[in-house]
């Protein structure tokens, strides 16, 4: 197991930003860390990074008690925070050298870094001389430098613009073949583009843990129909595979249905059955993102 926590909380003050969670991740996988802000993502990367300690419970990476022994276990990690400190007097070069003296590395890594990062033209620039996005994979390089097992990113395409955006992502997904890779976004096409599985966090819990492949073959079907005239709902009841309504306005309704068919045409039939008119039919997949805020909703 490369990285576990085990019933991991934090409290500040009167607050509980992180409340027992517990997960495993295995090398080879990419994880998608997921919540709100104030969900509590950050606090616990930071908590597996070894930069703050929880108030209770245990991390381990490749079996390194990060509490205990930090400096042994943040030789196994990449860390890129969401704020990304950098040297902004440095050259990008020179900043690596000094990354590379800290963890004792052969100077030789770097050109390498550099190249897979894709700062190879901006490598002879001070780093205050970047966009946002360079500094970014200034940042990623400087977590990847050392080679760890474990790779915490939080928030690391910010700042991309598209072309950026597909590059990092596909070395993201290349790192995943052989570390064990936990990344923090908002963006929900990120992680169907990049992850194995996703973890949801809401309120400093965990609520989903999840292969994505499971999310998205969800048999869920949503679907917003306008009929002619209101209907009570023990005739909407009757439908089939009906899971959940919602009467939003007198003639309007959000049903939702557990089905692999398609029950758009079941509707039609409904109503004529009922001597309806359907004034108005569209679908809503449930995806991801509409997931998300389901779930995280106050």
């Amino acid at each position: 197991m490369s990285l576990k926590l085990t019933s991991i909380t934090k409290i500040y003050g009167t607050q509980k930003a992180v409340n027992t969670i517990s997960f495993s991740v295995e090398k080879g996988e990419i994880v998608g860390f997921l919540g709100p802000n104030g969900a509590g993502k950050s606090t616990t990367m930071k908590i597996i990074a070894g930069y703050i300690k929880p108030t209770e419970g245990e991390v381990l990476v490749d079996g390194i008690d990060v509490i205990k022994t930090p400096k042994e276990a943040q030789k196994r990690i990449g860390y890129l925070p969401e704020h990304n400190p950098l040297y902004l007097d440095m050259y990008v070069r020179e900043y690596l050298k000094f990354q590379a003296s800290i963890y004792k590395i052969d100077l030789t890594k770097i050109a390498e870094v550099i190249d897979k990062v894709g700062l190879i033209n901006e490598a002879h620039k001070k780093i205050n001389q970047l966009s946002k996005g360079y500094r970014q994979r200034v940042g990623l390089a400087a977590a990847i430098l050392h080679d760890p097992e474990v790779l915490i990113l939080d928030e690391p395409t910010t700042g991309l613009d598209p072309n950026q955006l597909v590059e990092i992502r596909e070395l993201i997904k290349e790192l995943g073949k052989n570390k064990t890779v936990l990344l923090s976004t908002h963006i929900m096409q990120e992680v169907e583009a990049v992850c194995d599985r996703v973890l949801l966090i809401n309120k400093g819990e965990v609520i989903i843990d999840k292969p994505l492949k499971e999310l998205k073959t969800s048999k869920e079907q949503i679907i917003k129909v306008t009929f002619d005239y209101k209907l009570e709902e023990q005739f909407i009841k009757r439908l089939p595979n009906i899971l959940s309504f919602k009467n939003t306005t007198e003639n309007n309704w959000i049903l939702t249905f557990e089905s692999e068919q398609d029950m758009r045409p079941v509707i039609f039939d409904f109503a004529q059955e009922n001597g309806l008119k359907i004034l108005g039919l569209n679908t809503e997949n449930k995806n991801l993102e509409s997931l998300f805020h389901e779930l995280t909703k106050s």
